[in-house]
């Protein structure tokens, strides 16, 4: 198989794998306990945490470990607004028509189901929000903005830096969903004035079911999970040892091979692109040069976006046609609805490469979707 959907998981690292072994072996890892045996399993949580700091350049008591990028998105997002609340500083929350459900669904539940009000702010067509339009959206009551760094679909970067500065100086703060960021993006949390950041594991070559809360210990915020008061009482249950073991040795990698790995995928990517934007009614959608080094969404005209998967998928190559979150959802993609991309008669495919993808593999998937869109345009192009 060759694989382009990196943007969906990643292959587990070896050395991620080889660091979470130890904890696989039946051995006890609860890092709660105060036995010998409790208190390795806390020096490797301890260990891990550092490690994810490191490569955050932030201070380790602001990192929390979760359950992945959806856990991270709601503890911030709903413990953020209603801590506020509680402080009687207001309740609007502004956020983006982009983000992942993680973050909109929240969102919603909090203007649904809790009273606040929310502004959803819509991205340009080039996939990109405009920062001013996100500042214009703050009110005298706003208590939370949430803009992700890098769109899960079409990779699009989003002006975070002039976002933060910006709220910085009306005092709101800001969470981010940087999960499909790290590790192939600047993230300066600090220097952006991040309230908050939500990552993934699996999404940088560690393990499922291992995320980050990225916290600052100044910012007020409720817990979402009650229970044994683990990771300063916000996120109670016993620690995954064997997955945060996993998640901290894949986040220093990730950091460390960073600079070399962004021009790779940059390389692969663009190689990619040169054979699909050749083929005749073939375009791509996000912005050209502010998007992630390794995303690649293109539109096919005049071809189903689920036929082309499952051609492509019968011919050895793995690609998404959006969100691995919302695979066999109904209704189209939120983010192609919010850019205006057209839905009528066109496909959408992201294809995503990876460190481990080479040249070859390019070179045979792009034959592949060749082959692919020929034959589905022959036969009608694969609509229902």
């Amino acid at each position: 198989m060759i694989y382009l959907d990196h943007a969906a998981t990643t292959p587990l690292d070896p050395a991620a794998a080889e660091a979470m072994a130890p904890w696989l072996d039946g051995r006890p890892a609860n890092p709660s306990a105060v036995h010998a045996a409790g208190r390795a399993a806390r020096a490797a949580v301890e260990a891990a945490r550092e490690q994810v700091a490191g490569a955050l350049g932030v201070a380790p008591l602001d990192v929390l470990f979760t359950s992945g990028g959806t856990e991270a998105d709601n503890a911030a997002v709903l413990g953020l607004a209603r801590a506020a609340r509680e402080a009687g500083r207001g309740a609007h929350v502004v956020t983006t028509a982009i983000e992942h459900h993680a973050v909109l669904d929240a969102a919603r539940w909090l203007a649904e189901r809790e009273g606040f009000a929310l502004t959803v702010v819509p991205p340009e067509p080039d996939g990109v929000v405009d920062a001013e339009r996100v500042l214009a959206a703050v009110r005298h009551d706003t208590v939370l903005a949430s803009v992700m760094v890098a769109n899960n679909e079409l990779g699009t970067l989003q002006p975070i830096g002039a976002i933060g500065a910006g709220l910085a100086e009306r005092g709101v703060p800001l969470h981010v969903d940087a999960v499909q960021a790290f590790g192939r993006a600047e993230l300066a949390l600090e220097r952006w004035g991040v309230a908050a950041a939500a990552l993934s594991a699996h999404k940088f070559g560690g393990p499922t079911g291992a995320g980050v809360l990225v916290l600052r210990r100044d910012v007020a915020c409720l817990p979402t999970s009650l229970g044994g008061g683990q990771e300063r009482g916000l996120r109670s249950g016993t620690l995954h040892t064997a997955g945060i073991v996993g998640c901290g040795a894949a986040a220093a990698l990730a950091a460390q091979r960073m600079a070399t790995d962004v021009g790779r995928l940059a390389a692969r990517r663009d190689r990619l692109a040169v054979r699909l934007l050749a083929i005749d009614g073939v375009t791509r959608n996000g912005h050209a040069t502010a998007r992630l080094p390794h995303n690649l969404h293109v539109a096919v005209d005049g071809v189903d976006g689920e036929a082309l998967l499952l051609a492509l998928d019968a011919a050895g190559v793995a690609v998404s046609t959006g969100s691995a979150c919302q695979s066999g959802a109904a209704g189209p993609s939120h983010v192609l609805a919010a850019v205006g991309a057209p839905l009528d008669g066109v496909g959408h495919v992201r294809l995503t490469v990876g460190r481990t993808t080479t040249t070859g593999e390019v070179d045979a998937a792009a034959t592949a979707f060749e082959g692919a869109v020929a034959r589905l345009r022959a036969q009608g192009g694969g609509f229902w």
